[in-house]
């Protein structure tokens, strides 16, 4: 039988996120900080995909974030302005662990999009320059030629950020967090709150 009394502490969720997320760094053979990314239309349609973490903590925004990077003008950037609100959910298989956040979302300002854009290697500068996310492509040349250009047009230094090329930071009003317990007895501990700016309440959750 599984221990009876939680694992998952009450404490300040994203101090807690934080202890995860630096285990998982320790853990993790590929991407610790990919995370899948689930939004939704106007009319209410859902899609996710995975997507990379590359900001998170009490110091983004009122109350706290977690952030990443797009092209506002792809799908989940289009379903995003339609429903400015998504979920994250980060499962790390060597920890048996998940954390599932909800939240609404903001845009990032564009410096912080300048600062995190001129961040990446050239030729993923050029790559997402080059890219029309999510729209037809009749021929992966067609695409290559496009990053030919771009390196032909800019041989040194930064690419200019597209306009349309931006970050949102999900502000959570929920944070859940799951551990693997033997016989799927598992231990979930749910933290809420009613907006940003309001205190953490937290329960457990049957698995």
């Amino acid at each position: 039988m599984s221990e009876a009394t939680s694992a998952i502490p009450v404490t300040d969720p994203f101090a807690l996120f934080e202890e995860w997320f630096g285990e998982a760094k320790a853990s993790e053979p590929n991407d610790p900080n990919a995370m899948a990314l689930a939004t939704a239309n106007a009319d209410g349609m859902p899609s996710v995909r995975m997507v990379l973490l590359k900001g998170h903590g009490s110091q983004w925004g009122k109350g706290g974030g977690f952030v990443f990077y797009t092209n506002a003008e792809s799908r989940k950037g289009e379903e995003i302005r339609a429903n400015m609100r998504a979920s994250l959910l980060f499962h790390w298989k060597s920890l048996r662990r998940q954390i599932r956040i909800e939240g609404p979302l903001t845009e990032v300002t564009s410096e912080q999009a300048d600062a995190y854009f001129h961040s990446r290697p050239r030729v993923s500068q050029i790559g997402s320059a080059a890219s029309d996310q999510s729209r037809p492509l009749a021929d992966r040349q067609v695409y290559l030629d496009r990053v030919a250009a771009l390196e032909e047009r800019y041989p040194e230094g930064d690419i200019p950020r597209p306009p349309h090329w931006t970050g949102f930071l999900l502000t959570p009003l929920a944070i859940e967090f799951w551990r693997d317990r033997e016989f799927r007895l598992h231990d979930r501990r749910r933290f809420t709150r009613a907006s940003a700016s309001e205190a953490w309440s937290n329960t457990l959750l049957y698995p």
